[in-house]
């Protein structure tokens, strides 16, 4: 369904060095963008309820970030906070640069591209969907099936010039019963998720709220998130900008942006991760997003 939903803009401020470029250009999850023209193009679910489809453009003019809103007026505020978000700019950005410039390994990371910043998932439903999707498949793959889901499905947007696919909302995904690629299996996991957004067991600021561990827990109640993809819903689709995440790249990530000749064990990761506070989560995104343009 293609959708000519009203237009409003507004705007986002931006604090410490930002690249918009960089955060579009990182290739995370469903994105795989290899070319920026000045604009970041979004079709997502609407937080709360995730049955409001909406299209943000979003453009860097200096300390701000311009978005034009595809979607409710009354909305708009509540696009703002999603894409803030998503672009990581719900966090002080001086104080991350701050951290980063005081430390000599991450000052020569951080020199790569100061305005680096995590790109996340739109939502906890988002990535929860992602993670049924991409399960067992190469990650193009996934995309691919992703694309065809919200194509059939979803609401797509006209955005600069692009068409560009949402993801099905709850009662959209609901009616799906089969895709080209699609699993039998994975049928009534989606459906489990859509009806868990449904009861609101998947609102960003509810999972936020918890203790991460907690989340994870509870996501695990879902077929077919085991604990990676339930560690992956919470850290990269809630904002986390500070949990550990002890996943197997980053890790590697670390131990060779710091020259470590042994795999870190957990608590030696803890320790070495307690300078990065509070911002532990964008350090590991940026050492394994950025580590390989220190040896190119």
């Amino acid at each position: 369904m293609t959708t000519t939903a009203d237009v409003q803009t507004t705007s986002l401020d931006v604090t410490g060095p930002y690249d918009l470029a960089e955060v579009a250009l990182m290739g995370f999850g469903h994105r795989d963008e290899r070319e920026f023209d000045g604009v970041m193009r979004m079709a997502f679910c609407l937080d709360g309820d995730y049955e409001t489809p909406v299209g943000v453009e979003a453009r860097q003019s200096g300390s701000t970030v311009e978005l034009t809103v595809h979607g409710p007026p009354d909305r708009l505020a509540d696009v703002a906070h999603q894409v803030a978000r998503v672009i990581s700019l719900d966090h002080d950005g001086a104080a991350f640069d701050a951290i980063c410039r005081r430390d000599p390994v991450l000052a020569r990371l951080h020199a790569v591209a100061p305005g680096f910043r995590p790109a996340l998932f739109y939502s906890p439903y988002e990535a929860a969907v992602w993670s049924v999707v991409s399960a067992r498949r190469a990650r193009g793959q996934g995309i691919a099936l992703r694309q065809r889901i919200c194509e059939q499905y979803g609401t797509t947007f006209d955005l600069a010039g692009q068409r560009v696919a949402a993801l099905p909302t709850p009662s959209q995904l609901l009616a799906v019963e089969s895709a080209p690629g699609l699993p039998a299996d994975r049928v009534p996991r989606l459906h489990a998720i859509a009806r868990a957004a449904t009861e609101g067991r998947l609102g960003a600021d509810r999972l936020r709220a918890l203790d991460p561990a907690e989340a994870e827990r509870e996501l695990q109640q879902l077929p077919g998130i085991g604990p990676f993809y339930s560690s992956l819903i919470v850290v990269r689709g809630c904002g986390h900008a500070d949990v550990l995440a002890v996943e197997g790249h980053a890790r590697e990530a670390v131990e060779e942006l710091y020259g470590i000749d042994h795999e870190l064990s957990v608590v030696e990761l803890e320790e070495l991760a307690e300078s990065w506070r509070p911002f532990r989560t964008w350090v590991l995104v940026s050492a394994r997003a950025l580590g390989g343009r220190l040896a190119a």
